[in-house]
């Protein structure tokens, strides 16, 4: 070990280290890293395996003579260094058990230089919040009865902001005054190597990303949001990391952070690095990392990225190219353990704010309690609705009526857990195109077919959630490369969808039955699920102490007039929203005024004749002096 001039540093406690290593401890963010005082900074870094563990930075110009740190029986090397202070760059010179010197990020750093540099900076992250009001009642924003409606947005692409993160808040705030979100899902800001990533391949697990600003100015962001009344949630991912060598792969000169074994610690699809979900550190850096975002930047939740890759030893793997668990089984027992402590601390620290899977398979109880055998997660993405959805609709409509299924499926395990449905950046990506270019038929009908999909997912139980550029159809895949098309909203086939989503977001949190029973059975019941022949459905959406409102949907653009639609109210209807009006482009068919009469039908005693307008949905509701 090199000579050292650093202060000794005052160790860590008993119970911190335990906790460490138990694989509990969801406060690390205070304890490793760097942390600057008046006159220099105390480092810590885990690196058990190593021989030497030296502080090189601007403070020493990159000398490692005399900025050697002590080790500990817990593999953390500490010291103090006077005169490195706010804004110097650094990174730890770990000298292997081999002795190769490695140059490593802190894995704790709050800042990050900008990419392609790879250093990390001494920050703090001291800030004045004013979001006082937001923040004592936003529990009401993000539970289960609310209206979810989350806005996802890659700020790389979104809209260039020559002010970063700051100009971003601005803008962002504009646009959702305009298009009625509740929520903006932030994809990744935590800092990553490769732009291409999407942030999806994460170094800095306590870092913004610098690309478009200072911690503080994120901070600025999401404050901005909630003092305009707006929630905000942070993609983050604890699936995987990139193997760049200023990274966690092979921190310590061994696998500390991930498998060794590359059936367990390296996967195939992403070409990263798995982290050990065995080792209790690991959980813990993991855990300290969730709760950071929530803490120290006011996020009112977190959607995990990839969970199934998680879950699975077996994911994305041929048979013989992994290794099952203990009992013989496919199941990463470790990632499990790690996903409920997760959660739990989460809503222990934050229970008002919402953690959300991406989780692709039937795996049981994702967004159920863990004391029942839950992953614990406030919210899952329904990946099935998603896709079956989207197919049914690629379909030319003549063909439909034999792929009814697809629609009405859905119903039968809607409620078996608290879903999100994701119209996300994943489906307009990798050749697929934009969601305009999957809709068949001519001109009118391809922006029909957008109207009709958007009034569908918000017709439905679950929370909402819908990718950037989709909420005014753009005509392009998305390119992390390039800013949305904005000039479309020029033409008034754009500017038309655009209009129906915020009237869709508008209605959904004005009427209590399309956000309050979201997940709950009583909150819908079918009217007509059967007709296939005319690629119609009608349903209901209930809550308590509030009017019903029924929809119907057609999937052709065929009008269907006539339609006698039977409904638990009698006297007078009126439609809420049609997605049909010709404000949003549509060919003008509407229904309103319409009176019950006494005619049986689909279960009830009164029924209502509707025309039922081409690739559309009617939300309908009883007037208010009647049922309301």
């Amino acid at each position: 070990m090199s000579n050292s001039c650093t202060e000794a540093a005052a160790p860590l406690g008993d119970l911190d280290l335990w906790r460490f290593g138990e694989g509990t401890h969801d406060g690390l963010a205070h304890l490793l890293g760097a942390h600057p005082d008046d006159s220099g900074s105390t480092f810590r870094v885990w690196a058990p395996n190593a021989r030497a563990v030296e502080v090189i930075g601007d403070f020493n110009s990159w000398d490692p003579s005399g900025s050697g740190l002590r080790p500990s029986d817990a593999g953390i090397w500490s010291g103090r260094i006077a005169g490195a202070g706010i804004g110097h760059r650094y990174k730890y010179r770990i000298v292997t058990r081999e002795g190769t010197a490695l140059e490593k990020a802190d894995p704790f750093a709050f800042r990050c230089e900008e990419p392609p540099a790879t250093a990390s900076v001494i920050w703090d992250l001291s800030h004045d919040w004013a979001d006082g009001d937001w923040m004592s009642e936003r529990g009401g924003h993000n539970s289960h009865r609310s209206p979810v409606a989350m806005y996802e947005v890659h700020l790389g692409s979104w809209r260039y902001e020559p002010g970063g993160y700051r100009d971003q808040a601005r803008a962002l705030v504009r646009h959702l005054e305009r298009t009625g979100f509740t929520h903006v899902e932030l994809m990744p800001v935590m800092e990553h190597p490769f732009y291409g990533s999407w942030g999806y391949q994460t170094t800095g697990y306590f870092a913004p990303t610098s690309r478009y600003g200072t911690p503080q100015d994120l901070m600025f962001l999401v404050e901005f949001l909630h003092r305009n009344g707006y929630g905000v949630v942070l993609d983050w991912v604890p699936s995987h990391f990139p193997n760049d060598p200023h990274g966690l792969a092979l921190f310590d000169g061994t696998h500390l952070y991930e498998h060794a074994d590359p059936r367990l610690g390296f996967h195939p699809d992403w070409k990263s690095a798995i982290f050990n979900y065995d080792r209790g550190e690991v959980r813990s850096f993991l855990l300290s990392s969730a709760r950071f975002w929530l803490d120290r930047y006011h996020a009112d939740g977190l959607r995990v990225d990839a969970v199934a890759s998680m879950l699975y030893r077996d994911y994305s793997r041929p048979e013989g190219e992994w290794i099952p668990n203990r009992y013989g089984g496919r199941e990463n027992l470790g990632a499990v353990e790690f996903l409920q402590e997760m959660n739990r601390r989460v809503y222990l620290h934050h229970p008002d704010t919402m953690t959300v899977a991406e989780e692709s398979t039937d795996w049981p109880g994702v967004s159920r309690p863990t004391d029942t055998g839950g992953l614990g997660f406030g919210f899952k993405w329904d990946m099935g609705w998603m896709h079956d959805t989207l197919e049914y609709l690629k379909r030319d409509p003549v063909h439909r009526r034999w792929h009814h299924d697809e629609l009405t499926f859905r119903m039968v395990y809607a409620f078996n857990e608290n879903f999100v449905l994701p119209l996300s950046h994943d489906e307009v990506v990798h050749g697929k195109g934009p969601l305009l270019d999957r809709q068949p038929g001519d001109d009118w009908q391809r922006f029909a077919g957008m109207r009709l999909l958007y009034g569908y997912q918000y017709a439905l139980p679950g929370k909402k959630l819908l990718f950037m550029g989709d909420e005014f159809a753009s005509d392009r895949e998305w390119n992390h490369e390039e800013e949305l098309p904005w000039q479309l909203l020029e033409d008034p086939r754009h500017s038309g969808v655009l209009e129906w989503v915020r009237t869709l977001n508008d209605l959904h949190r004005a009427e209590p039955a399309l956000h309050r029973l979201d997940h709950d059975p009583a909150g819908f019941s079918w009217v007509i699920g059967d007709d296939s022949e005319n690629c119609v459905l009608a349903f209901l959406r209930h809550a308590e102490e509030a009017r019903p409102v029924l929809v119907v949907a057609n999937f052709t653009p065929v009008p269907r007039p006539g339609y006698r639609v039977g409904v638990p109210i009698a006297g007078r209807w009126t439609e809420l929203a049609g997605g049909d009006d010709p404000t949003y482009g549509g060919s003008g068919i509407l229904n309103n005024g319409l009176t019950s009469e006494e005619i049986p039908a689909h279960g009830y005693e009164q029924s209502i004749v509707l025309t039922v307008p081409p690739l559309a949905v009617s939300f309908l509701g009883p007037a208010e002096s009647d049922g309301g």
